[in-house]
């Protein structure tokens, strides 16, 4: 029996393979409006077509970031125009349970607009933050901007290591969510890191 994520799997790999670049940015599209079509496929098997030649690092990553950055203007819009009553009504129908709302909201009440920044490398939080960053009517332009360069690093990790895996790439397939966090640890400390010392440098 085929199980859920081998079939969404299958999905973003089918777009990546028909679409090559415009697949890498609708996948990302759909997981960043709040629709479980995971990264940790996309973007690893988009690396392995730039191993086969197909594509580029550089070419794939930015497809991804500006995938994740269209995606996440409309969960922004949606929780703008929405508010949370209207997501916690609907929200079901696209897997947006009220325990993933929750984390996001806690997330963006703790840590601000820096939430935005450093959720992209988080696992479940980074998907869903677009939705309290629009409730809280977040400015537009500096979401814009946090939503570039938290999906940056990520995206090209994600890339990264399809490549050096060539065709090995779904040996990590069962490892995704491990990955979701080594990765998203590592990218959360050196941003950390920058925001701490351009504070104290000032």
């Amino acid at each position: 029996m085929i199980s859920i994520l081998d079939y969404v799997s299958q999905i973003a790999i089918n777009l990546i393979e028909y679409l090559g670049y415009w697949g890498v940015f609708i996948g990302m599209l759909i997981e960043s409006a709040c629709i479980p079509l995971p990264s940790e496929v996309i973007m690893p098997f988009a690396g392995f077509a730039v191993s086969e030649g197909k594509m580029t690092l550089w070419g794939i990553t930015i497809a991804g970031v500006l995938g994740n950055l269209v995606g996440s203007w409309i969960a922004y819009f949606v929780g703008l125009k929405g508010g949370k009553p209207f997501l916690e009504k609907y929200g079901k129908y696209v897997l947006i349970s009220q325990r993933k709302l929750d984390i996001a909201h806690n997330w963006f009440e703790k840590y601000g607009h820096e939430a935005v920044l450093i959720s992209r490398m988080l696992p479940i939080v980074r998907t869903f933050i677009s939705l309290p960053a629009g409730i809280a009517e977040m400015n537009f332009k500096k979401f814009t901007v946090y939503t570039v360069i938290g999906c940056l690093p990520w995206c090209f990790m994600l890339g990264y290591i399809g490549v050096m895996l060539g065709p090995h790439w779904d040996v990590i397939r069962n490892y995704f969510h491990i990955l979701d966090v080594f990765v998203g640890i590592g990218i959360v400390a050196v941003i950390i890191y920058i925001i701490y010392h351009y504070r104290n440098s000032d």
